[in-house]
């Protein structure tokens, strides 16, 4: 899913990754900055009760909960993808070490309302279920701006983060 939602943003210029469809807000950058964010957030927080660091330091969270959204318009569009590359490249590096550490079934940091922690497992569920959400909503949006449509990026086509 990360890799399909990827390809469904790949290559916009400003005008792509900040058009509308009907009445919505939702855009292809504001998908970006908040992928980015849920990757850094489930990676570290989530995962194991580290904070996020670096870009989310001094974000606009605690005036406007859709921040990532609404400010996404002022990013240029190099730094939108640079910030999810890695976001996604580090997230990647800290499942990966959890799962060999610990494996799958391991507990993390979140937990329900009578203390039961997640697991690995779940919590690597949602984020898919996560991607699975929003490169729906990518895909209508990018169908709108240039007309790319399908479901699985082209032959030999792969992320930046490949191989890592």
């Amino acid at each position: 899913m990360r890799a399909t939602f990827r390809w469904k943003t790949e290559g916009l210029d400003r005008a792509g990754l900040t058009r509308r469809v009907g009445t919505s807000t939702l855009t292809l950058g504001g998908l970006l900055k908040h992928l980015a964010a849920v990757e850094d957030h489930k990676s570290t927080v989530v995962l194991d009760g580290s904070p996020m660091v670096g870009d989310w330091s001094g974000n606009g969270w605690a005036e406007d909960p859709d921040w990532e959204f609404s400010s996404s318009a002022d990013d240029a569009p190099d730094q939108l993808y640079a910030r999810y590359d890695h976001a996604v490249a580090a997230s990647r590096e800290r499942f990966a070490a959890a799962v060999a550490t610990d494996g799958l079934d391991q507990g993390v940091t979140i937990h329900d309302d009578e203390g039961r922690h997640w697991s690995l497992r779940r919590l690597l569920h949602d984020l898919i279920e996560e991607y699975s959400r929003h490169t729906g909503h990518a895909d209508l949006l990018r169908e709108d701006v240039d007309g790319r449509v399908g479901e699985d990026p082209p032959w030999g086509w792969e992320p930046p983060w490949a191989g890592s």
